[in-house]
């Protein structure tokens, strides 16, 4: 029976389920696989920079061991890559910033050579490194994405825009609401001057949405910009409504283009008494409330949030002028939309 006779007919009784379950084990498989080859090269990785390292220190090898060695291992194996003088001295690198044990035990374990050497590359502070290991392994971070999250100092930032979550969210809600909102808030994405104002920001943002969702963090879904809310018969609109799927909660975002003034939490405490009232399903959380704004008085962002029984939380977001690395590279040239230009009209 040929393969187009065997898609026309019907499968047995409980088929589906049990080809489904195959499918999902022999991808768990596949999973394993590729992580235990992943774990095995980067042991091997870091037995080589080892042993370069203590060869060096104990019999008093130059640099120029590193070119005979690069040459010697493709000699060997011609087919393999990842031998190149290059390499080799990252590898040198990576036996030097972690322990044997940290491979086998960590996050760094878990990450392709690919991250490892961005995380060689672009932290010097060990900590640091390892929290950026974790998140990239939580969250299933490419490099790219590695990249630009390190560029934007996500770890470093974490946590610490002024809240009132620890009194007016339960735990764990409350430790995973404030480590998912950040101060400041970089949108330097979005190209525009100090001079930009709340509209125009709020348009780039939805302009770049897949850029705001990184920076925003792990967890957040957009639900709309502007969305409508009736309240009495008067009309209202929410500047940005997201969704956590983590904590099951909608969240507001407010933005205003100056500094912060207490009486702007009136108005988003009222959108999110809106939101719980018309958008919230039984089983989700209260909202919460994020206002980004231009600057800050922290002492007196504490005093306003300090008796205020919503859960808020008021963050600084900062407009710089030149794009980061990832985004530059990622526009063409003027000479490209010429050439794209040229190439149509003729």
């Amino acid at each position: 029976m040929n393969d187009r006779a065997i898609a026309l007919t019907d499968p047995p009784e409980r088929y589906g389920e049990w080809l489904a379950d195959l499918k999902r084990r022999i991808y768990v498989a596949q999973q394993r696989a590729a992580l235990a080859v992943n774990s095995e090269m980067l042991r091997v990785y870091w037995q080589i920079g080892h042993e370069i390292l203590e060869r060096e220190a104990e019999l008093g090898w130059g640099a120029k061991v590193i070119d005979r060695l690069s040459h010697d291992l493709r000699q060997s194996f011609p087919d393999l890559g990842g031998f190149s003088r290059a390499n080799l001295k990252y590898m040198r690198a990576f036996a030097s910033a972690w322990s044997e044990d940290a491979i086998g035990q960590q996050a760094v374990g878990q990450l392709p050579w690919g991250h490892n050497l961005v995380l060689l590359t672009k932290l010097k502070d060990p900590e640091l490194r390892l929290a950026y290991a974790e998140a990239a392994v939580e969250f299933g971070w490419s490099r790219n994405v590695l990249v630009m999250h390190i560029e934007r100092k996500r770890i470093e930032r974490q946590g610490k825009a002024t809240t009132n979550f620890e009194h007016s969210l339960p735990k764990p809600d409350s430790d995973l609401a404030r480590e998912s909102l950040k101060d400041p808030y970089r949108l330097d994405f979005l190209g525009l001057g100090d001079e930009a104002h709340e509209r125009e920001i709020e348009a780039s943002l939805i302009g770049h949405i897949t850029d705001f969702l990184l920076e925003l963090g792990a967890g957040f879904a957009f639900v709309g910009r502007q969305v409508h809310l009736e309240v009495g018969g008067d009309d209202f609109y929410v500047d940005l409504l997201f969704y956590h799927l983590q904590l099951r909660r909608y969240i507001v975002i407010e933005l205003k283009a100056e500094k912060f003034k207490p009486e702007q939490l009136g108005q988003l405490g009222f959108y999110m008494t809106a939101v719980d009232d018309m958008l919230r399903h039984e089983t989700d959380g209260l909202t919460i409330g994020l206002l980004l704004c231009k600057t800050k008085n922290e002492a007196v962002a504490e005093y306003a949030l300090r008796d205020n029984t919503q859960p808020l939380g008021i963050a600084q977001y900062q407009l710089l002028e030149a794009l980061p690395d990832p985004l530059q590279t990622a526009l063409p040239t003027t000479e490209q939309i010429e050439r794209e230009l040229g190439a149509v009209n003729g």
